[in-house]
């Protein structure tokens, strides 16, 4: 399967969900609303929010970090991108009456902004194999630092995962922890912190720019 096929099938199988589920957590795959907020909680400790800022949130779905910034009582300037029009359309309509959320599918109608978070992008490779896999989210890493001048964030499923307890299928990405924070260590920042201690099969990697 080629990855332009993947990724039709990716879209397809996340349309599934999102008129299944609406735009819930389980409408982009979360298993409830406990685990997604837990997952972005890691992730937003990369961002500086003593002050106002402008974030990216990639591969947004219906935006659902947003309302977990929102939350927070954080001044910031947000940009949702989905590769799913349909994605686009449910945000847009759930955010519709505030100012400061704006979704579109096209990275080139996003300016460039101090963070992008981006949860939960890599972990269904369908057929793909695992270094082809692998080798798209790097590319996928690339573009998505050269977007944002203070920060990243990402997380995916882990390849420690507890063999005895939750059996590895196969169409899930176990990425390596160790590999992608040398990655990122040795391609984009000497600032990376590996987080592995939140108690659900993944981990999440920040990285901030020396500014």
């Amino acid at each position: 399967m080629s990855m332009d096929e993947t990724q039709k099938k990716l879209g397809e199988y996340f349309v599934e969900k999102l008129e299944e589920f609406g735009a819930t957590p389980k409408g982009v795959d979360y298993n409830g609303p406990e685990s997604q907020a837990l997952r972005f909680e890691q992730l937003v400790k990369v961002v500086d929010a003593s002050q106002p800022f402008s974030v990216i949130d990639y591969g947004s779905g219906y935006g659902g970090m947003f309302d977990f910034l929102r939350s927070k009582d954080w001044a910031f300037e947000y940009y949702g991108i989905d590769l799913l029009e349909k994605m686009v359309v449910a945000g847009r309509e759930s955010h519709k009456d505030f100012p400061n959320a704006h979704f579109t599918t096209n990275e080139s109608e996003v300016p460039m902004v101090d963070y992008l978070l981006a949860g939960a992008i890599f972990n269904i490779k369908l057929e793909e194999s695992y270094d082809n896999w692998q080798n798209f989210a790097c590319a996928t890493l690339g573009r998505m630092n050269a977007l944002c001048s203070k920060g990243f964030a990402f997380n995916m499923l882990t390849k420690y995962s507890d063999a005895d307890r939750m059996a590895q299928r196969p169409d899930l990405f176990y990425g390596d922890p160790l590999f992608f924070f040398d990655f990122c260590k040795r391609n984009f920042s000497r600032n990376v912190a590996l987080l592995h201690d939140y108690g659900l099969y993944d981990f999440t990697i920040l990285v901030r720019k020396v500014v």
